[in-house]
């Protein structure tokens, strides 16, 4: 009888996942390379694809960071075809860093309007195009409406989204899946080697829909994302046996 109530409970959180766009991936399916425990904090152990992304930027660094960052989130998505819709009203992103990540500029349609109600029902529409890879929308205020329109058409085509949000006036509920803040980190630069080093990221995942919400420093090296491993206290046992 036990086993009969754990089984229905199973079933009812795997067809709750289900209704809120949480598909379990196929078996044998790869997840984003070196998101690791990024991963692990969202349903099913997967980066949701097919779903809607909010990043907040409360600076204008931060922006430029999180840009980086989803750039290597489409280096991963558009890694099976598809092209990119970008829209906002005033691009910042300079196409050619696009191949730092991977991905070839010639790939991403830029779109630039005058209206941030025109990016927004744009970003709508091309959510609704099944053969997109990912659609990125740079506005500053999106209602939980707004966001929830955003949010079924993607549930229909399973095409990606991220509302790169710049500074708003008021921080409103979403019915994006999750909610991100990026802001960068000093690179480090090896040894003997002039010039700068990998891109780097302190990586908040603020909300997520039945997840679990973390903080992880990353960096883009290889090709791939990569957790940037805490230092080890050498310096600190060093400085405590001088101590003692």
């Amino acid at each position: 009888m036990v086993d009969a109530k754990k089984d229905i409970i199973s079933q009812l959180q795997k067809d709750i996942l289900l209704w809120e766009g949480f598909k379990p991936p196929p078996p044998g399916a790869a997840g984003l390379a070196g998101l690791g425990p990024v991963e692990g904090a969202f349903p099913n152990g997967v980066f949701p694809a097919g779903a809607v992304h909010e990043f907040l930027s409360t600076e204008p660094e931060h922006a430029a960071a999180a840009g980086g960052f989803i750039n290597g989130l489409l280096s991963a998505l558009m890694q099976q075809g598809g092209a990119c819709l970008w829209i906002s009203q005033s691009r910042t992103l300079f196409p050619p860093a696009l191949k730092t990540f991977g991905v070839e500029p010639d790939r991403i349609i830029f779109i630039d309007l005058k209206k941030e109600k025109d990016v927004l029902w744009a970003t709508e529409e091309a959510l609704k195009c099944e053969g997109l890879a990912a659609v990125v929308a740079e506005v500053r205020e999106i209602s939980f409406t707004e966001s929830r329109r955003l949010q079924l058409a993607v549930e229909q085509s399973r095409v990606t989204g991220f509302i790169l949000r710049g500074v708003t006036r008021k921080l409103s509920t979403t019915a994006c899946v999750a909610r991100w803040k990026i802001t960068p980190l000093p690179s480090e630069l090896e040894a003997d080697m002039p010039g700068v080093g990998h891109p780097r990221w302190n990586v908040e995942l603020l909300k997520v829909r039945n997840g679990s919400p973390g903080v992880w420093k990353m960096e883009w090296a290889a090709g791939q994302f990569n957790m940037i491993a805490e230092p080890v206290a050498e310096e600190m046992l060093h400085e405590e046996r001088w101590a003692g």
